[in-house]
């Protein structure tokens, strides 16, 4: 097959058409190659991760090291299960921790963007910017308000000192707010002429339409709270309340030097719910970035 430069200007249309195809081909092969390349390097240290879960404590160190254990065993998981720190209780916490707050900051910040996206009242451009400069504010500097804040409410040591701070979200607010707003109003408008109230409207039309977007902040959300490191370090002092990220810092603690094997099982168990989130939910991450440019 000839190249495209090789295509002289009397050539038919067959062969500038065949030649094109052929240079489109080559082109997503080279490209295909080189995503291959760059997964199997960012899939690599999760490979091995898991590889050093299955093998032998004093194979672990060995010099050279192997990829592949020469001893497939489940010890370290044994040993993780059994062991001193209550893995499966602080596992059970992420959940809680995750699930409630994923809930709580969709049904808020739904709530809220409808009527910063909807609802005209006097200072409400005013007010989502003030709301807009929380972004700006890092986390670490609201630790000690948070703390007395908590304190004063009772909740020190509990799981709710870990949830609460949590729900108020300004990113969520501004998600929510932009997707509601590239949503066509006709029939938001036909059923206020038909006099639905604006809690109907919200229930009945413009809720049922936020699904992929309200699937991608559940996401985002649910990610954030189950990798969230400072609040339950804060607030957590015991390890019936203590979540993962804690739990697996305690663990070595509590040890003092924990086998690697057993880290690195406590560090896949933690992936697992991440993984199986976002492989369930990723296509609604695309039709959510999709969405906001079908404005009506």
């Amino acid at each position: 097959m000839r190249s495209i430069q090789s295509i002289g200007p009397g050539a038919t249309f067959s062969d500038r058409l065949a030649s094109s195809m052929q240079a489109i081909h080559w082109r997503n092969t080279v490209f295909l190659v080189i995503l291959v390349i760059g997964a199997i390097f960012m899939l690599m240290p999760f490979l091995w991760m898991f590889a050093s879960t299955m093998r032998p404590a004093a194979e672990a160190y060995k010099l050279p090291p192997s990829f592949f254990p020469n001893d497939f065993n489940t010890e370290s998981y044994e040993t993780l299960l059994s062991g001193p720190v209550p893995y499966l209780r602080m596992y059970w916490n992420s959940f809680i921790v995750a699930s409630v707050t994923t809930f709580a900051v969709i049904v808020t910040s739904a709530l809220a963007a409808f009527s910063f996206s909807r609802l005209r009242m006097p200072g409400s451009n005013i007010l989502f910017a003030l709301l807009l400069a929380g972004l700006m504010v890092p986390p670490a500097m609201l630790i000690i308000p948070l703390f007395y804040g908590v304190a004063w409410m009772g909740l020190h040591n509990t799981i709710w000192a870990i949830i609460l701070p949590g729900l108020a979200n300004p990113l969520a607010i501004f998600m929510m707010r932009s997707f509601m707003q590239s949503q066509s109003r006709e029939y938001e408008e036909a059923a206020f002429i038909d006099g639905a109230s604006y809690w109907t409207i919200f229930w009945r039309i413009s809720l049922p339409q936020m699904g992929p977007p309200i699937a991608a902040l559940a996401i985002i959300v649910f990610t954030t709270s189950w990798n969230n490191f400072l609040l339950p370090l804060v607030f957590a002092r015991s390890q019936d309340v203590m979540t993962l990220p804690v739990g697996i810092l305690s663990l070595s603690q509590a040890t003092m030097g924990v086998k690697l094997s057993v880290l690195m099982a406590a560090v896949t168990l933690a992936l697992l719910p991440l993984m199986i989130v976002f492989l369930v939910g990723q296509k609604f991450i695309v039709q959510s970035i999709a969405s906001t440019g079908l404005k009506g």
